[in-house]
């Protein structure tokens, strides 16, 4: 098994609360009958949700991602993940726990969209 699909592995036995919650209302194909995928590697990175079909990645970020550090890291990986054809989004633990219906419209909507 190669290291992305190890460090893969061991994300989805330790996803956060936020991403659980998300992951349940997105898995079997719940959304619109799009089939996404969790803690996928694409290039050098592991996603947290990806629809290969639609080519849109939903990433979750906690509070230490509005860091100065963290965000140029986060933009960093989007360039690449972006280079490699995906449509990045990202909503926040908080959105995830306090709007999640309001976070799976913004996902589906931007999947009609294309």
């Amino acid at each position: 098994m190669d290291k992305f699909k190890a460090r893969a592995r061991a994300l989805r036995a330790s996803q956060t609360s936020a991403e659980a919650k998300l992951w349940q209302a997105l898995r079997n194909r719940r959304l619109a009958r799009w089939k996404f995928r969790r803690q996928h590697s694409i290039d050098r990175y592991v996603v947290d949700f990806v629809t290969l079909d639609g080519k849109l990645i939903v990433e979750v970020d906690g509070v230490t991602h509005a860091e100065p550090s963290e965000a140029a890291k986060d933009a960093a990986r989007t360039r690449v993940l972006e280079a490699c054809g995906f449509l990045v989004v990202r909503v926040s633990n908080t959105d995830v726990y306090e709007n999640l219906e309001g976070v799976l419209e913004m996902i589906e909507g931007t999947l009609r969209s294309d």
